[in-house]
């Protein structure tokens, strides 16, 4: 119980850092495979712009978990997006010979393979090839607009 509480800590303490670094006029760096911008915070906003990993940007403004950017290498690429799909720290992007799509993705959630192979070896009944499946879902947006009108569920911010 402890030691749970200690990676908590130390979880919410790197978490408030990172949060700390996000401010209008700072710089940041898409940490994720690819980001959709948005032009507002909410999730069926219409998209301004796609940015890919490890793109530099200029944050324009914070909203709660949302920040505004610009990209460095086009003015004309600004959006919205969460936070947790950018980094303070530069991140380089590789050629498809130096870096998987997954391995990306492990980078973005502050994995690398060595720690996923080392989780794997201690959970061997773990069914890893459901989790890979279920990660490759991709759902259109329209289908899921449809989805929550026909079933009168709530749509959250537009």
């Amino acid at each position: 119980m402890k030691k749970i509480l200690i990676i908590f800590c130390l979880v919410m303490l790197i978490t408030g850092l990172a949060a700390a670094q996000v401010r209008a006029g700072g710089t940041l760096y898409v940490a994720v495979k690819e980001v959709a911008l948005k032009s507002s915070t909410g999730f069926f906003a219409s998209t301004t712009g796609k940015l890919n990993y490890g793109d530099r940007v200029a944050v324009v403004s914070v909203n709660g978990r949302f920040v505004q950017v610009r990209s460095a290498a086009n003015s004309s690429i600004t959006g919205w997006t969460a936070s947790a799909n950018m980094s303070a720290k530069q991140v380089t992007s590789g050629t498809s010979s130096t870096a998987t799509a997954r391995e990306v993705a492990l980078a973005g959630k502050g994995f690398n393979q060595e720690v996923e192979n080392s989780f794997r070896n201690q959970n061997r009944s773990l069914n890893y090839a459901d989790v890979d499946r279920v990660e490759a879902t991709r759902v259109d947006e329209t289908a899921l607009r449809r989805f929550l009108e026909e079933g009168r569920l709530r749509m959250g911010d537009n």
